[in-house]
């Protein structure tokens, strides 16, 4: 059995083994987020209920394949790079520094409330894996930033459901998935709250 820490036998041309090994934890890490995003997508599209649900429901669908495309991209990434890519559950769960969705069966703007939390914390992070693969490798970096494309994207979707003709998000200011879903939902219930 090959262990996570041990330096690859090969890398890509032009970077070292060690150069390769950083580059290969930082792309595991957005690889966790990302199977994590792509399963709660899909348990928010199971789940989602109310007014806007057709909306949302269709909406969700071509971002999951799009995430899983991502992680595809990634995890090949990874192979090679030399390391051996890690998706399964177990390692994703041990491995994750963030907690698991917490909304069940709930309204779409509940659900969008607390996936903006979400794509908050996915776009942050892919973004400082951007930052810090610059230097090291262009064509991880080219891959994330060409990721944080679409990631953004999705975030201004959710978030155009989100936004009153102010331009205010109603789960501004709320702290956590809990709190974004309270919050959304409460200014959908009255929208001159918010």
């Amino acid at each position: 059995m090959v262990r996570r820490t041990e330096l690859p036998k090969y890398t890509v041309p032009s970077l070292s083994v060690e150069d390769g090994r950083t580059i290969a934890a930082i792309l595991q890490q957005r690889l966790n987020a990302l199977n994590d995003l792509a399963l709660t997508l899909k348990h928010i599209h199971w789940n989602v209920t109310g007014p806007h649900f057709i909306a949302v429901h269709e909406m969700i669908d071509p971002q999951v394949d799009a995430v899983r495309a991502m992680v595809d991209q990634i995890a090949e990434r990874i192979a090679t790079l030399g390391v051996a890519p890690v998706g399964t559950p177990g390692a994703l769960v041990q491995d994750r520094s963030w907690d698991d969705y917490s909304i069940g069966r709930a309204g779409a703007i509940e659900h969008l409330g607390a996936l903006d939390e979400v794509y908050i914390g996915v776009v942050t992070d892919h973004r400082e894996a951007a930052a810090a693969t610059e230097d090291l490798d262009t064509v991880t970096n080219d891959l994330l930033v060409g990721h944080l494309h679409e990631l953004e994207l999705f975030h201004w979707f959710v978030r155009a459901h989100l936004e009153n003709a102010g331009g205010e998000i109603s789960s501004a200011g709320a702290e956590g998935e809990q709190a974004s879903a309270e919050a959304a939902g409460a200014a959908a219930q009255d929208p001159e709250t918010v």
